[in-house]
């Protein structure tokens, strides 16, 4: 009886404390994060498995704060006088206290019998004392005989009060339990929708250049194009990444205008911001697709430098973020009426993820999907001649969490480079 009620006291401090362990137990029993199923998810269903994870938190939290009323009722109900359970422990523990005075005065009766019997002067006084001494015995037998059962009884009484809330405590700590679980799954869905997030460079995606001279004259349109190559073996949405930009101030850009054509006919590109064009929807591995580009120099165009970047962004299934490596195209601006020779093309030089530009958000319109009209598409090995270098970069091990790699500016007239960080929201895949 001891220990139950030790048992119990301690229940009740656990429950009053601001905080209780979980057991080894608990945590051993986590629900496995979902990355860890022998099938690899794809993105879309981590993000389901992570927004079920949240909502089944979130209704663990409410369940808690709940049963932290409820048992805060229930204990409350417990300890008032007129609950029976406290009721019949209060009655028990008032008869066992006075079975325990009474057995007290009978065990001082028969003390007091025997000094009597011990003080008897003659025989008749002793045999006087004798019987009273036999009769105090036998209401202190019959006293003792009381306490024992009415201690009996407050012990039962004691127990029931007891039991009542250890059974409440251990519906709390079920809850909390319940609660703390659901908090490990949430957490381990959410690192497998970040780890999903992460983005995976692929060498494999190339955008590359075809007859961008590496010199042109002021006054002249030049006609080329670049091929998107799937030399992965992904199934792939991929958005190419389009930057040209003369070395001079955004004022100055007019002396140059770049336009790539789809079905719909001849876009501008922006000389002041990446941009995102030509999308291709399901690129299988092995395909390719080329983009007609034309790039216009104004008379007055002064002799100048000027840049192209060309990469890949895609997404698949599994991870919404998926980069190929990016092309630095340099060429020069000569002044109208020069004679260029033979120049030959542009060059492919690779530039590092710090350096990687941001592109701006893609309006309605260019958000659709691209059917490839004014392209060409062939299931033909992408490894084959595109009119550029399939050079790979390095992978990064320290891709942030739902973000893409970094991106860089050039800053015009000074060649230096400004880093950014290109924040790609996490698109839907299929």
């Amino acid at each position: 009886m001891n220990l139950r009620r030790t048992l119990a006291t301690a229940a009740v401090a656990a429950v009053t404390a601001p905080a209780v362990l979980l057991s080894a137990g608990a945590a051993s029993a986590a629900p496995k994060a979902t990355a860890q199923t022998q099938q690899k998810p794809t993105y879309a269903e981590l993000k389901k498995a992570a927004d079920d994870a949240k909502k089944a938190y979130e209704d663990a939290v409410a369940a808690e704060q709940a049963g932290r009323e409820k048992i805060d009722a229930t204990m409350a109900a417990l300890d008032e006088d007129s609950h029976p359970l406290k009721a019949a422990f209060l009655a028990a523990d008032k008869a066992a206290k006075a079975a325990a005075a009474d057995k007290t005065a009978a065990d001082q009766a028969v003390t007091d019998a025997r000094a009597a019997l011990d003080g008897a002067a003659d025989e008749a006084a002793k045999a006087k004392a004798q019987e009273a001494l036999d009769a105090a015995e036998a209401r202190a037998r019959t006293a003792a005989e009381a306490k024992t059962n009415a201690d009996a009884e407050r012990g039962t009484a004691q127990d029931a009060w007891d039991d009542a809330r250890v059974a409440a405590l251990r519906e709390w700590n079920k809850v909390r339990n319940a609660t703390a679980d659901a908090r490990k799954a949430k957490d381990a869905a959410d690192r497998a929708l970040a780890a999903a997030a992460d983005c995976v460079r692929v060498p494999g995606l190339t955008v590359l250049a075809n007859r961008l001279p590496a010199k042109a004259v002021a006054g002249t349109t030049v006609d080329f194009s670049f091929t998107v190559a799937n030399a992965t073996d992904r199934t792939l949405d991929v958005d190419p990444l389009v930057f040209f930009r003369l070395n001079s101030t955004d004022q100055e850009q007019h002396f140059m205008k770049v336009r790539w054509a789809d079905a719909s006919g001849w876009h501008d590109l922006d000389p002041n911001s990446p941009s995102h064009l030509a999308g291709v929807k399901n690129m299988k591995p092995g395909a390719r697709t080329d983009v007609k580009m034309r790039m216009t120099l104004e008379a007055d165009a002064p002799a100048i430098d000027g840049f192209a970047l060309l990469a890949g962004d895609a997404s698949d299934a599994y991870n919404p973020c998926v980069l190929g490596p990016m092309k630095r195209y340099d060429f020069a601006v000569l002044p109208a009426g020069s004679k260029p020779g033979t120049a030959g093309e542009a060059k492919p030089g690779t530039v590092d993820d710090k350096d990687r530009p941001k592109p701006k958000p893609k309006t309605a319109a260019q958000a659709a999907p691209a059917t490839s009209a004014d392209t060409t598409s062939a299931a033909q090995p992408a490894s084959a001649g595109t009119g550029g270098s399939l050079a790979t970069t390095g992978v990064s091990p320290a891709a942030s969490r739902f973000a893409l790699a970094g991106g860089g500016a050039v800053l015009l007239g000074t060649g230096a480079v400004l880093a950014v960080r290109r924040q790609r929201g996490a698109r839907g895949t299929h």
